[in-house]
C-alpha cells in the first residue's frame, strides 16, 4: 500500500489555516447549539471569532473531571454531545464512572488514517487484542480496519494460547492491543510450534520501548504506535519515518503550560490540551491530562500536520508538602501574581526528618525579587519556602512546574 489516506495529510499551511478557520467556527456553533453542558463552559463567545488556536486559547479548558457532575445529573451523557445517548450505537464507561459514546460510522474514531500509515489495509486480516468490554479500544481498533477494507478477528485480551491458534489458523496478518502482548503471542506460537504471518503491529495503551520495537522488527514485524483516549480516539500517530507523531487531520492540539489554558513556546514541555471536528462529540480545549511538546519541522513521509514527540508523562502533578497539597493551578496563580518571573518550579524534598520546599523561579538579572515571591507562598500555595531566582533557562524542559525530588527510601 502506498499514498496517503487523503489529501488533507499533504495540505499547505496556508490551506490547513483556512480550512480550520471555516471548521472550528462550526464546531463550537454545534457545540453552542446542541450541547449545553458545553455552551454552559463557553459561555457566549461568538463562533465566527474562533478561527485558530490563538482564539481559541482564550475558551476555558475542560477537564475529563468536569464530565463527572453532569453525567451524573443528567446521565450518561451529561449534555456533552449532540444527540441522545440512545442515537448511538455504543456507550461505554471508564473509571470515574465517566462515559462515552461510540458509532459505527466510518472511521467515527479516526484510526484508519493510523492503519493506513501502517499499511494495513484490503486483504489483511487483523487480530485485535484490545479489550471489547465496557471501555472502547477494541471496536476503535475494529472501526479502523473496516475504514481500511481490512477483515478483523475480535480476539479481546487474554487466552493466549488460543490467541495463537486463531492467528496461525485464519491466517492473522495484522495485530492490534498493547504493545507488549504481541510478544507474548508470538512466544506462545514458538512453544506450540506454530508458524504465524503477522508482519504488522498497530499498539497503542503502553510503552512501546525500543527494545521491543526491535525484537518485533528481528521477526518481520513494522511495529508503530499511536496516540489515543477514550473520550477523543485517535489524537496522533507514527508514521514510516520514526520521527515523533503526526497530528491527526480532524483534531487541532495545543500544548499549555500544566494547570492554565496558555500556550507554551514550540518545542517545550506542557500539557496536550485537543480540540476534535467530531460533530456528535465535540469536545473543544479538551485536557488529556498527558504531557508532550511540539517537534518543529515536517515530516519526512510527506505528510504536512504539526508533530508531537509522544507522550511525556502526566500532566497532573498534585504533590502533597508538609500535609498540604500543592498543584499545579496553584503554580499558575503564583506565577499570574509575579509576571517578571518565566517560568516557576515547585521542588519538594527533605529536611533530615521533615519536609521542605524550594521554589525556582527563572528570571533575567534583577528583574525578580526572591523576598517578594517568599512573601506570596503562604497566600497561594499555603506553605512557606526558600526562593532562589535562577537564570532564563535553567530550569528542564520536561513539563513539571512541581517536583517532588524526595528520597524515600533514605528517609527514616
Amino acid at each position: 500500500m502506498s499514498g496517503h489516506f487523503d489529501q488533507l495529510e499533504t495540505r499547505s499551511a496556508d490551506q490547513r489555516a483556512a480550512d480550520w478557520a471555516k471548521a472550528l467556527p462550526e464546531q463550537i456553533l454545534r457545540a453552542q447549539s446542541m450541547a449545553p453542558s458545553l455552551k454552559a463552559l463557553m459561555g457566549d463567545v461568538a463562533p465566527e471569532t474562533v478561527t485558530d488556536r490563538a482564539a481559541l486559547s482564550k475558551l476555558p479548558v475542560l477537564r475529563k473531571s468536569d464530565l463527572m457532575g453532569p453525567q451524573a445529573a443528567n446521565p450518561p451523557l451529561g449534555g456533552f454531545a449532540t444527540r441522545p445517548a440512545r442515537e448511538f450505537a455504543y456507550l461505554f464507561m471508564s473509571p470515574g464512572p465517566i462515559f462515552e459514546p461510540g458509532s459505527t460510522a466510518p472511521n467515527w474514531w479516526r484510526f484508519g488514517r493510523f492503519m493506513h500509515a501502517l499499511g494495513i489495509g484490503k486483504g489483511d486480516v487483523v487480530q485485535n487484542c484490545f479489550s471489547y468490554h465496557l471501555t472502547p479500544a477494541g471496536h476503535m481498533f475494529e472501526n479502523a480496519a473496516a475504514s481500511v477494507g481490512a477483515t478483523v478477528i475480535p480476539a479481546g485480551t487474554g487466552q493466549t494460547e488460543l490467541q495463537a491458534q486463531a492467528a496461525a489458523s485464519i491466517g492473522a496478518t495484522a495485530y492490534a492491543g498493547t504493545p507488549d502482548y504481541l510478544m507474548q503471542i508470538l512466544e506462545k506460537a514458538d512453544a506450540l510450534g506454530l508458524t504465524l504471518g503477522i508482519t504488522r503491529a498497530a499498539v497503542s495503551g503502553g510503552a512501546l520501548f525500543p527494545s521491543l520495537r526491535d525484537g518485533y522488527a528481528a521477526r518481520g514485524i513494522t511495529c508503530r504506535q499511536c496516540y489515543a483516549t477514550a473520550d477523543l480516539g485517535m489524537i496522533a500517530y507514527e508514521s514510516a519515518a520514526l520521527e515523533g507523531m503526526i497530528v491527526d487531520e480532524e483534531v487541532l492540539v495545543e500544548i499549555v503550560r500544566p494547570g492554565t489554558g496558555d500556550p507554551v513556546p514550540e518545542g517545550e514541555v506542557g500539557e496536550v490540551l485537543v480540540t476534535t471536528l467530531n460533530p456528535d462529540y465535540p469536545l473543544v480545549r479538551f485536557a488529556t491530562g498527558d504531557l508532550s511538546a511540539v517537534l518543529p519541522g515536517q515530516s519526512p513521509c510527506g505528510r504536512t500536520n504539526m508533530r508531537i514527540k509522544g507522550w511525556m508523562g502526566r500532566a497532573d502533578q498534585t504533590t502533597k508538602i508538609k500535609g498540604m497539597f500543592v498543584r499545579p493551578e496553584q503554580v499558575a496563580q503564583l506565577a499570574a501574581r509575579h509576571p517578571e518571573v518565566a517560568r516557576f518550579r515547585v521542588i519538594a524534598l527533605r529536611d533530615g526528618d521533615q519536609d521542605a520546599m524550594i521554589v525556582r523561579a527563572e528570571a533575567a538579572n534583577g528583574a525578580a525579587d526572591a523576598d517578594a515571591i517568599a512573601a506570596s507562598l503562604p497566600q497561594v500555595l499555603k506553605l512557606r519556602g526558600t526562593v532562589e531566582i535562577v537564570a532564563p533557562g535553567s530550569l528542564p524542559n520536561d513539563g513539571k512546574v512541581i517536583e517532588d525530588a524526595r528520597d524515600y527510601d533514605a528517609a527514616g
